[in-house]
């Protein structure tokens, strides 16, 4: 008979201190890589690391696979480059514009998507995601394949220059510290546990009362809110907001950041971020071959680390990450 592990006693032994440690870790991480590694990829990872936590919040916590992220990251992006080159505005006026705009988006999307379960959600989650690419393509202040480039930095609150590397990357830091307080209190809330509820079986949530609809409605528009607050950092931080990120293949890739981290795991798509933005950095060089070998991971995550890398190892430790 197989051994099964009192989740109890598993939260005693090591939930007291496993999530804690691994937090301090990763924040220890991120303050000395600095000195080692190019910042301005680490700022990169950083925000997909946001980006994938935010996916995370609505398949790995929801149940709900969107197949269309890309429309709140992107579209964000967009909307934070136009408001800082030509509307002159602060970047923190420029990111909330950006990121307003997503949760507007991810309100109508989800909206129309949560009338719908399991491959149909995911298919209106792509159309909607494909219909604003074209849209993107066309509509004459995105700068169709050009896209919006040069976009200033510019003062945080009208003091500090953004475009001193460490300022900037303290400041993205910093973004992504608060998306990700934020997801981990919204998981570890009485909310949270509606969710997984939803997750595991959505017809005893409704016999028990709760409104299914309503919260995975708020959840919907909560990933697509910090989706695009991750998309308008990248903005800044690159200065440039292309077609890349309102494509498919972005949808696609944060998926593939998510499962290969860890699915439903706190620290898994930070993980998973690290693991593919590196990928892409570092093998740039085989120029297509890259895509093939991230498939290359992505199949073999799939088929020998099930839970992703970090599920994997809290599974090994049976801790909770």
């Amino acid at each position: 008979m197989e051994h099964v592990v009192d989740p109890l006693i598993t939260l005693k032994r090591g939930g007291r201190w496993s999530e804690p440690a691994a937090f301090a870790a990763m924040i220890a991480f991120f303050a000395i890589a600095p000195a080692i590694v190019y910042p301005v990829f680490l700022m990169k990872v950083l925000c997909f690391a946001l980006f994938a936590c935010a996916f995370n919040l609505l398949i790995g916590y929801a149940g709900l696979l969107s197949f269309g992220h890309a429309l709140y990251f992107g579209w964000a992006a967009y909307v934070c480059a136009y408001a800082a080159k030509s509307w002159h505005l602060s970047p923190e006026l420029a990111i909330l514009i950006g990121t307003a705009l997503a949760a507007g988006l991810g309100l109508v999307a989800g909206a129309l998507a949560i009338r719908r379960q399991g491959i149909y959600f995911a298919m209106i989650t792509l159309a909607l995601a494909q219909m604003m690419y074209f849209f993107a393509v066309e509509a004459p202040f995105t700068g169709g394949e050009d896209g919006i480039q040069a976009v200033p930095r510019g003062f945080l609150f009208g003091v500090l220059n953004l475009s001193q590397q460490a300022t900037m990357y303290v400041f993205v830091f910093v973004v992504f510290l608060a998306g990700f307080l934020f997801i981990y209190r919204i998981i570890h809330s009485p909310f949270g546990e509606v969710l997984k509820a939803i997750r595991e079986n959505e017809p005893r949530a409704i016999s028990l009362g709760y409104k299914t609809d309503r919260y995975k409605l708020v959840a919907f528009v909560l990933s697509a809110t910090l989706a695009g607050a991750a998309g308008a950092t990248k903005t800044l931080v690159f200065q440039l907001a292309s077609l890349t990120d309102v494509h498919w293949s972005m949808s696609g890739e944060v998926v593939l950041m998510t499962l290969v981290g860890g699915l439903g795991t706190v620290f898994g798509p930070v993980v998973g971020a690290f693991i593919i933005v590196a990928m892409e950095n570092y093998l740039a060089e085989f120029g297509q071959w890259v895509t093939v070998i991230q498939g290359v991971v992505f199949v073999t995550c799939v088929l020998l680390f099930r839970r992703g890398i970090v599920g994997e190892l809290a599974n090994a430790l049976k801790i909770p990450l």
